[in-house]
């Protein structure tokens, strides 16, 4: 039996104590490939430095919370601290993060973990600073594409310029849909470096539960004859709970809606609730832990996913793997995820379209059975094994 590949994983996103659900959808492909136990990694989670901890200091506040080294899973985790002053932030932070990482990962191969390539992901500024880092120490590197990396700071002259270095240099470029690979082929990238790994859902974790029980287990009071719309995301513009709220005032006086998140847009949310009179129909949820959203999706009639902006939101999945039928925009892999049986893409981004969509899928609703095997196909062991293919194929080169 050969040796197992060693890699190390390289993402400002990846959860620690301090943000134990910040970049999970990362952690979850590491858990899933080590699964195969054909794989050996560390991670390198570098967060910004700032000197005080505590909650009046926001997500500031947890970055100086984050410990220096912990262990996550068996997965021993590192969070070297790196440099980003304002305003120029952007433009430097490749470097920044490379010359704040560099230390500990070269103290990780003196300690006896001599990887045989870096796994980064997004691409800027993680990807590019790991391409920095791979080529000091001449090692090779693979940058996975996530969403707003590859669909908005390319619009930028200096991250375009170094994304298309960074590609050029690295032995592949991943895309969790095929959207974004398409957008990276647009930009320059050569193609046969380009592949699609889709993010998996776990089939485990997520399945249907009864939802008479789930709308209990939740909390709300929702009686079986009335509907339940669900919002998940960061309570920010792009995730659009605002057009959710706003599909509320053209929708039956039995639909509610429940939205699931936690973020700076809350109050003007909760005022325009109040402003277009459908506040005791909208129900603030918070963060919930991941193990605990089941119920919330069980819970519901439909998932909606208005944003702006998507690479492949695991959002869709975890909620079809639990029964419960999506309607969302037309972003990203987003019609890759769906079939008309399972849930509906809308003609905008708009209240209007929403509220459409809605009326069409309450009137003919799929069924929970055929949402919950539509999503049965997105399970973890082909990303998983394609994965591993290629590191091999990397690491033997």
């Amino acid at each position: 039996m050969s040796r197992p590949i060693k890699t190390l994983l390289f993402s400002t996103l990846f959860p620690s104590t301090a943000r134990p659900v910040h970049g999970i959808f990362v952690e979850t492909r590491l858990r899933e490939l080590l699964k195969t136990r054909a794989v050996e990694t560390k991670v390198v989670a570098p967060v910004p430095w700032f000197p005080f901890k505590g909650d009046r200091f926001g997500d500031y506040g947890k970055f100086a919370a984050t410990p220096r080294h912990e262990e996550r899973h068996g997965v021993e985790v590192f969070h070297p601290r790196y440099f980003l002053p304002p305003r120029i932030g952007m433009n430097i932070a490749p470097y920044a993060l490379a010359r704040g990482a560099l230390p500990t990962i070269k103290r990780i191969i003196r300690e006896g973990f001599d990887f045989d390539l870096i796994d980064a992901h997004y691409y800027y500024p993680d990807g590019v600073a790991a391409g920095f880092i791979a080529k000091k120490l001449g090692k090779p590197f693979v940058v996975t594409a996530r969403g707003t990396d590859i669909n908005v700071l390319p619009n930028y002259p200096i991250p375009h310029r170094l994304i298309l270095e960074t590609a050029a240099a690295a032995s592949a470029s991943i895309g969790v849909s095929r959207a974004l690979t398409d957008k990276l082929a647009a930009l320059g990238a050569e193609p046969e470096k380009l592949k699609v790994f889709r993010n998996g859902v776990d089939l485990m974790r997520f399945y249907p539960q009864p939802q008479d029980v789930a709308r209990r287990q939740i909390g709300i009071p929702i009686a079986p004859d009335k509907k339940l719309m669900l919002s998940v995301g960061n309570l920010v513009e792009l995730k659009g709970h605002h057009l959710a709220i706003e599909a509320l005032t053209q929708l039956p006086a039995n639909t509610r809606l429940a939205i699931v998140g936690k973020g700076m847009e809350r109050e003007r949310l909760e005022a325009l609730a109040r402003r277009l009179g459908v506040a005791d129909r909208v129900y603030f949820a918070g963060m919930i832990q991941p193990d605990q959203l089941k119920w919330w999706y069980s819970a519901s009639d439909v998932l909606v996913l208005c944003s702006s902006r998507e690479g492949w939101p695991n959002v869709l999945l975890e909620a079809m793997a639990c029964g419960t039928p999506v309607v969302a925009t037309n972003v990203g892999g987003i019609k890759e995820m769906l079939t008309q049986d399972v849930g509906l893409i809308l003609a905008e981004r708009s209240s209007a379209a929403l509220v459409s969509a809605l009326k069409n899928l309450f009137s003919v609703p799929p069924e929970r059975q055929k949402v919950r095997r539509h999503a049965e196909q997105f399970a973890w062991d082909q990303t998983s094994q394609a994965q591993l293919q290629l590191f091999r194929q990397i690491s033997h080169a």
